[in-house]
């Protein structure tokens, strides 16, 4: 297999994608376009930019079954060094949404370091499920998004402060979901 390239100007465009998803963060629920990158089959342009920019040695990651492929995991490696790792281990997980389930195994961190906690980018197809209305910090009104599923997502809420994070992309767009996001039916 030929390793895809990465990203053109690694340095500014690993800065310009890591502003992506921090907006993303900052504003559960809204979409936003992230550097398109040559992922290798099976993982989305937004998905293979989300890991580029936040993977590295120093994060454990946990790959779905949906993209713990050879193809997958020799470009990750690649371009980001990651070790990976088993759920309760992992910094960062990827895959499908059916990859990641139950989410509670995943690490929610602890009441003294809440930040240990995982966060899940979840490769979606596309922007549809359930409709669910979101409010929290960083909606100044509540707004409604479409997410794979509304329980989990709720249950993982109600842990705040405890709880993992989500990043869902879709084709060249990625969306945040903080753990602080309350999430209810529209």
């Amino acid at each position: 297999m030929a390793i895809t390239k990465g990203f053109s100007r690694p340095a500014i465009d690993s800065a310009v994608a890591f502003r992506a998803v921090m907006t993303a963060m900052a504003r559960p629920g809204a979409a936003f376009e992230v550097l398109d990158v040559e992922p290798p089959v099976g993982l989305s342009p937004a998905a293979a930019s989300v890991a580029l920019t936040l993977f590295d040695i120093e994060t454990p990651v946990y790959l779905g079954a949906s993209v713990n492929t050879p193809d997958i995991k020799q470009w990750l490696l690649f371009h980001t060094n990651a070790p990976f790792t088993q759920p309760e281990e992992a910094m960062f997980a990827l895959g499908s949404w059916e990859d990641l389930q139950p989410l509670n195994q995943f690490s929610v961190g602890t009441p003294e370091y809440p930040d240990r906690s995982a966060t899940l980018i979840v490769d979606i197809e596309a922007w549809d499920g359930v409709t669910a209305r979101l409010s929290g910090p960083g909606l100044e009104n509540p707004i409604c998004a479409q997410l794979p599923a509304l329980e989990p997502l709720q249950l993982n809420s109600a842990l705040y402060p405890l709880g993992c994070d989500f990043l869902f992309t879709c084709c060249a767009e990625v969306m945040g979901l903080p753990r602080s996001t309350k999430l209810e039916v529209a």
